[in-house]
């Protein structure tokens, strides 16, 4: 797999570090995209059938949730990486997470249903970034009136998914 060095900071917005961090510092983003879904379903796999379908507090997203928010998310920022790397530099809007939330349905889904299609997007995630020629990873676009580059967007992708396996982890154990 490609090489991608992960972005420096003009190339995203600053409450995406959060997630960026959780990335390693060794160029294999890529390869990090294909093993991180597999670590996240083998620690939910695990967790008691009535944890996935409640919230850990009042207000709180229960693990169904989360997963299909960690998939919402991954579709949004592919799109915003496709359309930059294609030199579409039309400014993107941002999006409001928890407004997805209670539409998404995760709560009355099976696991198996929401692995699938999780492992669906990321397939196609993957396909596309493979793709990329140098150039393409390094375009910077507009998306939530921040600049963001298409290697910005993979690493946030990562670093997002494992954002919210900590999240888990901690809450559920």
């Amino acid at each position: 797999m490609k090489h991608i060095p992960k972005p420096p900071t003009t190339e995203y917005a600053p409450y995406t570090i959060a997630y960026i961090a959780q990335v390693p510092d060794d160029g294999r983003v890529l390869e990090h995209l294909n093993h991180n879904p597999e670590v996240l379903k083998q620690h939910v796999l695990v967790l008691p059938e009535a944890t996935l379908s409640t919230p850990c507090a009042p207000g709180e997203w229960t693990v169904k949730e989360i997963l299909v928010h960690v998939m919402d998310s991954e579709r949004v920022f592919a799109y915003r990486a496709l359309r930059i790397a294609r030199n579409d530099m039309t400014p993107l809007p941002g999006f409001e997470q928890d407004d997805y939330v209670p539409y998404s349905g995760a709560n009355a889904r099976s696991l198996d249903n929401i692995f699938a299609e999780y492992a669906a997007i990321r397939a196609g995630t993957l396909t596309f970034f493979e793709s990329l020629d140098d150039a393409a990873w390094l375009r910077i676009g507009t998306a939530s009136n921040h600049p963001v580059s298409v290697r910005a967007l993979a690493y946030i992708i990562a670093g997002h998914e494992l954002y919210h396996l900590a999240s888990i982890k901690q809450n559920y154990g």
